[in-house]
């Protein structure tokens, strides 16, 4: 087994440089659980309140598609929780925000605008590394946990092509000697955050700059079919046509 640190998402900084990623650098797995729950106001749309049990739906704000109406948009961070949560067999209902035209009511619940949003123990809790760590907390199993030392990253020296070539040829030496998912054999927190990641890096780069991974890195290339076939990620996934327009106005200014 590979001891090198792995570099999974450090790539991005590379596509950042073409305009193309407005995205972390590292995919960090905390241990640490923090709620920072933003006090409920009053509802202007109905609620549901959870029980013990979960026997009904957690509530989760999403951004709504930018090109086709009453369907999810294009926010690899949502992709990640509602990952998270369909990993997890957990019920959920989604709120979709049109966030070019926000609403008072979603304003009141996340007063920055952002999405994910997600209703836990009677609070709204934003941000996808605390919203999913607070799942792991809460619902344990099955457990996607990712050891801290198969979760980290670092940044490449520069934003060129050859740059996002060595990060993938790393990762693809990384998945050939421990895959096929991060953490072995079965899926983790780690792949649920990347993945949505690796679907926006294919359709926008595909798109905008005609580039794709190459045939030669045939683990990574076997891993984001795999990942981007499941059927979590096909319920959560945006159209392709939203990751392309959400990205148009970082890449055409």
């Amino acid at each position: 087994m590979s001891t090198a640190k792995i570099t999974p998402l450090a790539f991005c900084t590379s596509i950042k440089r073409l305009s193309l990623c407005p995205l972390p650098t590292r995919i960090h797995y905390d241990t640490r659980i923090t709620r920072p729950g933003i006090s409920q106001p009053a509802a202007r749309y109905p609620t549901v309140k959870m029980s013990s049990k979960l026997s009904d739906p957690l509530e989760v704000c999403a951004k709504q598609s930018l090109t086709t109406p009453n369907k999810l948009g294009d926010c690899p961070f949502t992709q990640r929780v509602l990952l998270t949560l369909e990993e997890k067999n957990l019920p959920y209902d989604l709120k979709l925000v049109d966030l070019k035209n926000k609403p008072e009511w979603f304003l009141e619940l996340s007063p920055e605008g952002k999405v994910p949003l997600i209703k836990l123990d009677e609070k709204w809790i934003p941000d996808s590394d605390v919203i999913t760590q607070a799942l792991e907390e809460k619902f344990p199993e099955p457990s996607l946990v990712t050891p801290p030392e198969k979760a980290s990253s670092k940044d490449p020296s520069d934003g060129t092509e050859q740059a996002l070539l060595s990060e993938l040829a790393v990762f693809n030496k990384y998945l050939e000697e421990n895959g096929p998912f991060l953490n072995g054999k079965e899926v983790s927190a780690a792949d649920l955050s990347l993945g949505p990641k690796l679907y926006h890096l294919e359709i926008a780069l595909g798109h905008y700059k005609k580039w794709s991974i190459p045939d030669s890195l045939t683990y990574l290339k076997s891993y984001t079919e795999t990942i981007f076939s499941k059927d979590s990620f096909i319920k959560t996934r945006a159209l392709p046509e939203d990751v392309i327009e959400g990205w148009r106005s970082k890449v055409e200014g």
